[in-house]
């Protein structure tokens, strides 16, 4: 097996921590044929799509990316901003204030930021992580809840990248925080917030991301935990078990997905005669295509032409300080135990000089 070089050592150097904050990626631009790079490294992973590979492989570029690429690249033109992508953006904003709320706590830690499908890559990262002197790297999925097709598979990137690495850094992973009390304080401070300046609606409707139901029947725990996470944000919110409901979104293909399906219950909503709705996203902590193309467009339109009179789209965590500063706890928490104190020049330098007068070379 061949290793990538490793960067160049000297004695003295800090032994530095950092943080890889992971999202899930973004296209580059909003075209046909960034949607098509995309897809194909996101749509290609054996955990997003658990279809025999050579069967796949066919589906995938013999139909899927010949058709899809053009059709959401739409989508994310309807959402794009100057920055990129909302994702993007608001991915980065994390990264940076989490950077700064440690420094305001004393605490010396890189805080990067990766994708696990596009740029920048999470190879990339901690290559470049590595190339600074960080020898301990805690990785912070920007997932709440765990599940194969989106922890698991930041954690493969990592796995991956370690396979080629000589010297691995010490490294830790975040798992989940879907009912960690500072989550689930920061998501009801944004209702509670939304409802200060809106009103509250009839019913509250809290959109998880779907996965195949067959998932849960392996074992994923992902469903469990998003109902955990509405159960205690209803409870946070003091809302009585019929003034909200659980739903999932974003189906793909034929198979039978988590359900009930949000865009048909909202529909299903308005027949009965629920004229306003309040929608949010918990399992997402970025906006993204998901909640501000599907959600607060094709939903809302859903729901209004099938009868309903107010929609409102309650907007993800993003760069709330609330949810900053529980990131900021959840991380620490899962660095005990490692100096996070600022380098000690005089130390550093007198262990260099010990180290040269032995006969390092560096």
């Amino acid at each position: 097996m061949a290793f990538q070089q490793e960067p160049s050592f000297q004695h003295g150097q800090a032994a530095r921590t950092a943080i890889l904050y992971c999202n899930l990626g973004t296209p580059s631009t909003p075209s046909a044929p960034a949607l098509r790079t995309y897809l194909a490294e996101f749509l290609g992973d054996g955990r997003v799509v658990e279809i025999p590979k050579p069967i796949w492989w066919l589906i995938l570029h013999g139909i899927i990316l010949r058709v899809r690429p053009k059709k959401s690249a739409a989508k994310y033109a309807s959402i794009w901003t100057a920055g990129g992508s909302p994702l993007k953006v608001f991915t980065e904003q994390q990264a940076q204030s989490l950077g700064t709320a440690l420094q305001e706590r004393g605490h010396s830690v890189t805080v990067r930021y990766a994708m696990r499908y596009g740029q920048p890559s999470i190879a990339a990262q901690l290559n470049a992580l590595k190339a600074e002197g960080v020898q301990r790297v805690l990785v912070v999925p920007a997932y709440p809840q765990y599940s194969g097709t989106t922890t698991a598979s930041v954690l493969d990137a990592v796995y991956r990248w370690s396979l080629k690495t000589r010297l691995i850094p010490e490294m830790r992973f975040v798992n989940r925080y879907h009912d960690d009390p500072r989550y689930i304080a920061a998501l009801a401070q944004t209702v509670r917030a939304h409802w200060a300046a809106h009103g509250q609606a009839e019913q509250l409707v809290m959109s998880f991301h779907g996965v195949p139901e067959r998932t849960l029947h392996l074992g994923d725990p992902y469903h469990c935990e998003c109902m955990k996470t509405g159960r205690l944000l209803a409870e946070a919110l003091g809302l009585a078990k019929d003034q909200y409901k659980l739903t999932f979104q974003s189906r793909f293909g034929k198979a039978k997905w988590l359900q009930p399906y949000t865009e048909p219950t909202l529909v299903a909503m308005a027949q009965q005669g629920v004229k306003k709705v309040d929608v949010v996203c918990p399992g997402f902590t970025s906006d993204c295509l998901e909640t501000l193309e599907e959600i607060q467009q094709e939903a809302q339109e859903a729901y209004l032409h099938a009868g309903g009179e107010s929609f409102r789209y309650i907007p993800c965590l993003n760069n709330h300080a609330q949810w900053i500063d529980a990131l900021t706890d959840i991380s620490l928490g899962h660095m005990q135990g490692w100096d996070l104190s600022a380098p000690d020049a005089q130390a550093l330098a007198a262990s260099r000089a010990q180290a040269l007068a032995a006969g390092a070379a560096r």
